[in-house]
């Protein structure tokens, strides 16, 4: 199993990024993915989650309304589109194998990449 992410860099408040996430060494269709962002000096957050078809993604209220999750089976990839990027958003971002409620126990998801630093400042 091999996650990989993607997209990540320094953008400005206001400003928008699209995170993809790429999975390889199983069955990609046949499982959700979950993004989870860590801010510097603080523990992991849950971002957001799809299903193994893309469809009904669920997000962080801290996030809802600005960041918009999606799945192509066709590409073995997932994305996350991140608009009106905030200085709290400012984290390293992970991409992990599976559809994780926030009140399911994704911290133990051990198959997930090593992440794209998202940093927003001016």
């Amino acid at each position: 199993v091999q996650l990989v992410e993607s997209g990540g860099g320094l953008v400005q408040p206001g400003g928008s990024l699209r995170l993809s996430c790429s999975g390889t060494g199983y069955p990609f269709r046949h499982y959700g993915v979950t993004w989870i962002r860590q801010a510097p000096g603080k523990g992991p957050e849950w971002v957001s989650t799809i299903n193994l078809d893309g469809e009904r993604p669920r997000y962080a209220d801290s996030v809802k309304g600005r960041f918009t999750m999606s799945k192509d089976n066709t590409k073995q990839t997932a994305y996350l589109q991140m608009n009106d990027l905030k200085p709290e958003d400012t984290a390293l971002y992970w991409c992990a194998k599976g559809f994780f409620r926030e009140s399911d126990n994704w911290a133990g998801q051990r198959d997930r990449g090593p992440g794209t630093q998202v940093t927003v400042s001016l």
